[in-house]
């Protein structure tokens, strides 16, 4: 059967069109894209179900330790359909928050597309939430249903709570099966319509200081706003597009639901949400992977592994969640002889900023507008646009309003209020933007500090150390000093075959020292194994501030800043590492 496409569809159809049409010519994709806005839209049954039926195509493609396992987007329609009908069964009913606790198993894709025809507002969270976590999202969503796999379901057992409790896996005591949707009724038939301003996500963004921020999307801003990531991303139609991300974050939701499906390619997940990079590399090489997109601490851990040849259908490489650094871009493309096209977003948004295919890039810039995105940079204080090559927060113009933007943040209409202030949104990021229109990444607005009255970026101190063959990855935080009130400390992962000891430190020292301004030397190291990390990639910088010193593994630059200040020091220092005793320095 092949479902007829109505004006929501087409409108949707047009627009991605253009952007297809245009996808090596940013400047008239800009021109020409204006983001549909149909009145009723419901993306599963309005877009994914009318490219869906009767097309035999691999729409899901999971590789897990059992092998490959393929399932064509006539498969997904039909046995979301079902799925829908289940659970509509069970009480679930249009706007009721439904928590979505899954890995990557098919499972979690059915009950996606089954939750949007449904008009459900659906809450993903990832696997590695607390017991403590879940307590507090099942409270501030108001969540009336829980679908999780059957070994997690335990984190349950102290939230109280009147919500539907269903397992997927094996059967366990007081969960409703999973299996058993597949004695419902195939043939899903919504409650009325849905519309395109109806609550579709909430997304609890990582908070380590305060409690996570409850981002609200909706049928709109999500499957239409995302149209943006697919034009950056460089997915056309028939590609298979793997992302390395977790469920339960929004990267997620960009990359392995809304891009590749938009663009109808094939979604390609790794079973493992943590992969190594010695898996991610075989998936390239041995299932036809033409497009990919991972964070930068993935493409550092394949760059270790040693990347060898290009994989031979691979055509896109992209990055996104921390900054990609220069290094790291020559090292791919040293190897493969292909650029790694860095980008930019927020769970609160889709893809603003992106470097698309096509267009010349510069190494460690995040690229420029994507379609549909109106960017200016406002200087915090003054509240004034600030012209190119002076840093300002990134800001997005609400005349007219991006389809990708947020509603707000549910239940906290101050925090909104103040992201929303002055007629732009506030992104809470740092950046500059060059004489070509490009955006350079400098630090989160809260990242940024000042020591000895130099304002410091975090992301340039970490560039530096990363240009050094001894690191694999590095994090730059600020930490209490006694004069002057904060000095950078960084803590490094050594590369493969170097041992985390003073001679170490010395060389990483010494490797930055050369290439920073002496007010921006790294003062302090600490030598680590791994970085605290979220599943998206990126550095919980916070956990860091907060870690206390390991006794013996912290190294300190020789001189102090006192010292320095009455300009006897000089950039020709050879520093030798020292170490810090347990308790002091920092």
């Amino acid at each position: 059967m092949t479902l007829h496409e109505n004006d929501a569809t087409r409108a949707f159809r047009q627009a991605r069109d253009v952007l297809l049409d245009h996808r090596d010519d940013l400047d008239e994709a800009r021109r020409l894209f204006r983001w549909p806005r149909p009145e009723r839209f419901n993306w599963a049954l309005d877009w994914f179900d009318v490219i869906a039926r009767g097309n035999d195509r691999p729409a899901l493609r999971v590789l897990g330790p059992g092998g490959v396992t393929d399932h064509s987007f006539d498969a997904m329609a039909r046995r979301s359909d079902q799925v829908a009908c289940w659970l509509q069964a069970l009480g679930v009913r249009r706007t009721d928050p439904l928590l979505l606790l899954l890995d990557n198993r098919v499972e979690l894709w059915e009950v996606m597309l089954a939750a949007i025809k449904l008009g459900a507002v659906v809450v993903p969270t990832y696997t590695t939430t607390t017991p403590a976590d879940l307590a507090d999202r099942v409270e501030r969503a108001g969540i009336r249903h829980v679908v999780a796999a059957s070994s997690l379901v335990d984190r349950f057992a102290g939230i109280a709570g009147d919500f539907t409790r269903i397992a997927v896996g094996d059967d366990r005591p007081g969960w409703l099966p999973y299996a058993a949707s597949r004695t419902a009724p195939e043939e899903f038939t919504p409650e009325g319509v849905t519309l395109s301003g109806d609550p579709l996500f909430r997304y609890f963004t990582s908070g380590t200081t305060s409690r996570p921020k409850m981002v609200e999307h909706t049928h709109l801003s999500y499957p239409v706003g995302h149209l943006s990531g697919m034009y950056w991303n460089g997915v056309r139609p028939g590609d298979l597009h793997l992302n390395v991300s977790a469920p339960g974050w929004a990267k997620h939701a960009w990359s392995s639901f809304f891009v590749p499906w938009n663009a109808e390619a094939t979604i390609v997940v790794l079973a493992d949400p943590r992969p190594g990079p010695a898996t991610v590399l075989d998936a390239l090489r041995t299932h036809g992977i033409t497009t990919l997109c991972a964070p930068p601490t993935v493409w550092r851990g394949m760059v270790q592994q040693g990347l060898g040849e290009r994989p031979a259908h691979l055509r896109e490489a992209s990055a996104v969640g921390e900054s990609l650094e220069p290094a790291l871009f020559h090292a791919v493309h040293d190897a493969w002889g292909m650029p790694v096209r860095d980008g930019f977003g927020q769970t609160e948004t889709t893809a603003q900023i992106g470097n698309p295919p096509g267009r010349p890039i510069t190494p460690g810039r995040m690229g420029w507008a994507l379609p549909g995105y109106d960017l200016v940079l406002i200087d915090k204080e003054s509240g004034r646009e600030v012209p190119d090559g002076t840093p300002g927060e990134l800001c997005v113009r609400l005349d007219p309003r991006p389809a990708g933007m947020m509603t707000g943040y549910a239940g906290d209409e101050e925090r909104t209020a103040r992201a929303f202030e002055g007629g732009v949104y506030h992104t809470g990021d740092l950046v500059v933007r060059h004489e070509d229109g490009s955006f350079g990444y400098l630090s989160r607005t809260d990242d940024m500090f000042k020591s000895f009255d130099h304002r410091i970026s975090p992301l340039e101190l970490e560039r530096a150390l990363l240009r050094s063959p001894l690191v694999a990855d590095a994090a730059v935080v600020a930490v209490p000093h006694p004069v002057g009130l904060w000095e950078p400390k960084a803590y490094v992962v050594p590369a493969r075959g170097h041992a985390a000891d003073a001679a170490c430190a010395e060389a990483v020292f010494r490797r930055a020292v050369e290439e920073l301004p002496r007010e921006k030397w790294v003062r302090l190291l600490e030598f680590t194994d791994r970085l605290p990390l979220t599943p998206s990639g990126k550095i919980r910088r916070a956990e860091l501030r907060e870690r206390a010193e390991v006794p013996g593994m912290v190294h300190r630059l020789p001189g102090t800043w006192e010292e320095e200040s009455d300009g006897e020091a000089h950039r020709g220092v050879e520093p030798a590492a020292v170490h810090v005793p347990s308790g002091d320095g920092a």
